[in-house]
């Protein structure tokens, strides 16, 4: 049985989860000065990173429920927060582009 406690960490970790991939493919398309590099370096590197933090999370610290098959937690926990948060970033804030930013002295 899963307590009331495990459900809402394991929420907190989706949200986190999201919250890194929206900020990752973010931190992409400000550094990357090409059209599909964001995409390339967000498709393959967020996944790595978001499984890394899945293996933490739920192996170390033991939080969230038993969803029974490996491939429902990692697409759950990887796949699930990484299309949330690269589509909230690419749809819904407004690409570095629009932003007019202060001329830098040296």
């Amino acid at each position: 049985m899963v307590s009331v406690l495990n459900l809402v960490l394991f929420g907190v970790v989706l949200a986190g989860h999201t919250l890194l991939a929206a900020v990752m493919t973010r931190f992409f398309r400000i550094r990357l000065n090409t059209q599909w590099g964001y995409v390339v370096y967000s498709l393959t590197l967020i996944p790595v990173t978001l499984f890394v933090t899945t293996l933490v999370f739920t192996g170390v610290l033991g939080i969230g429920p038993n969803l029974g098959d490996p491939v429902a937690a990692l697409a759950v926990m990887v796949g699930m927060p990484l299309a949330l948060g690269f589509t909230v970033d690419t749809l819904y804030v407004p690409p570095p582009e629009e932003y007019d930013l202060p001329e830098t002295q040296n």
